[in-house]
């Protein structure tokens, strides 16, 4: 427990290597595109209208939306408002999302920017990624059911906002055992198999760390979090500091579950391979881990439903060649051609493929055409990941699509700007007040 408090305490950002400074840019960057499409879902504006009402104050503020309320307030709706559209970056051990909870923890506890420089933002945000994805696999390992983000993301939370207020150790381990105690061990195959709003969890994560933060600060108490202390996952924290479980961070290519992306890359491969035309399909089968498989809806009637649809976005991905904002909302959930192939569409838990689950996911598909002609992929993974990166050029053009879906194009190469030099800048708070203005 003695080093993350002292990680914690004592981490600056010339401690770490420069590619983990341009990984947290671009992990920023990301996040910011997904928050700006996010912010257009119904259960972000949602999630914004109830914090503003429900929560008082003004030291937090709401992304893209001018508001602001108490800072575990914003850190519940942005949060949501990132989690509601699932394009953000995660971590493949975690099998979750590290950033939508710590970037939403630094945008709470950081207030409008002033007298935090942009170096010691970027420290944070390491900061939260690096407690966050250890006590997600401390979890993961310690835990007999399968829990969403918000159980762990919680601690990253917690120990940005203690680094930020100046905690003592003592008081940061109270806020870490409160965080951990009280974050949302919800099951995450349940928002799998019914997909709706609640998705990840990560937005009452978010909530429940600033609130361990400021308890902890006034004498709250709080039992010790095992994910950090336990004698069975010390072994998790002891490279704290020497390895950078942020650089494992993958980035997605299409705004659904990752899950769902290697059969997605390997219907791309065969339409590309082949040159066939959706209407030639008669039929495709998926062969998966069990996890993925599980990602059942064919003909979702909500965004939240096709983002954790496999059968929906490949069936899209055939027809219209690409799956971004578009294909995941509005007419295209009744396009009758997508429809047509999704409800075509058999998904195959393949054993070979389950027991390389969580550390790796593999997909691959058989589309049988018009005529009876059976086309077969190679096995495929998705794009993305540390060993198969997305270039920098692409979470560029992501993050500028992202933002155009998001209605604040005029303002993403601003944004972007600010970003990429964030490590030099004397101050956060340009980049706050860009990313909190009303779109």
């Amino acid at each position: 427990m003695s080093d993350a408090l002292s990680f914690i305490r004592d981490f600056r950002l010339d401690a770490a290597p420069l590619q983990v400074a341009q990984q947290a840019k671009s992990c920023l960057l990301d996040l910011i595109g997904v928050a700006a499409a996010g912010s257009q879902l119904p259960s972000s504006r949602i999630a914004r209208s109830v914090a503003h009402a429900q929560f008082g104050g003004a030291d937090g503020r709401f992304l893209f939306d001018g508001r602001r309320a108490s800072p575990a307030g914003s850190a519940l709706a942005n949060s949501t408002t990132i989690d509601g559209f699932d394009a953000h970056d995660g971590h493949p051990l975690t099998k979750g999302h590290a950033g939508c909870g710590s970037f939403a923890g630094l945008i709470a506890f950081a207030g409008d920017g002033e007298g935090i420089s942009g170096s010691e933002a970027l420290a944070h945000l390491i900061l939260g990624y690096e407690i966050a994805i250890r006590a997600g696999i401390a979890l993961h390992a310690t835990a007999a059911e399968y829990h969403t983000s918000g159980a762990w993301v919680a601690l990253g939370i917690a120990a940005i906002g203690a680094r930020i207020l100046g905690l003592e150790d003592k008081i940061v381990r109270e806020a870490l055992g409160i965080a951990e105690f009280n974050g949302p061990r919800s099951q995450m195959m349940r928002c799998i198999d019914h997909p709706t709003m609640i998705k990840d969890g990560s937005g009452w994560g978010a909530m429940v760390g600033v609130m361990a933060v400021m308890l902890a600060r006034e004498g709250f108490t709080g039992a010790p979090a095992v994910t950090v202390e336990g004698e069975a996952v010390g072994h998790y924290w002891s490279d704290l500091g020497a390895r950078w479980r942020i650089e494992e961070q993958y980035f997605k290519a299409y705004p659904v579950c990752r899950w769902a992306q290697p059969a997605m890359e390997a219907a791309a491969q065969l339409r590309r391979d082949h040159g066939f035309v959706h209407g030639e399909v008669e039929a495709v089968t998926v062969r998966t881990f069990l996890e993925a498989s599980r990602l059942a809806t064919a003909t979702p009637s909500t965004t939240d439903a096709a983002q954790y649809s496999l059968p929906f976005p490949v069936a899209a991905l055939l027809v219209r060649g690409r799956v971004g904002p578009e294909e995941i909302d509005g007419p295209a959930l009744r396009d009758p051609d997508i429809r047509r192939i999704a409800d075509a569409t058999v998904l195959i838990d393949d054993q070979r493929y389950s027991a390389l689950f969580p550390a790796e996911r593999w997909a691959e598909v058989e589309i049988r055409l018009a005529g009876g002609r059976i086309i077969r992929s190679q096995p495929a993974v998705a794009r993305g990941s540390a060993e198969n990166p997305l270039s920098d050029a692409e979470i560029s053009a992501k993050f500028h699509a992202l933002m155009e879906s998001g209605g604040v194009t005029a303002r993403a190469r601003q944004i972007e700007d600010l970003v990429m030099k964030l490590d030099r800048a004397p101050s956060f708070a340009p980049l706050v007040e860009a990313l909190t203005t009303a779109a």
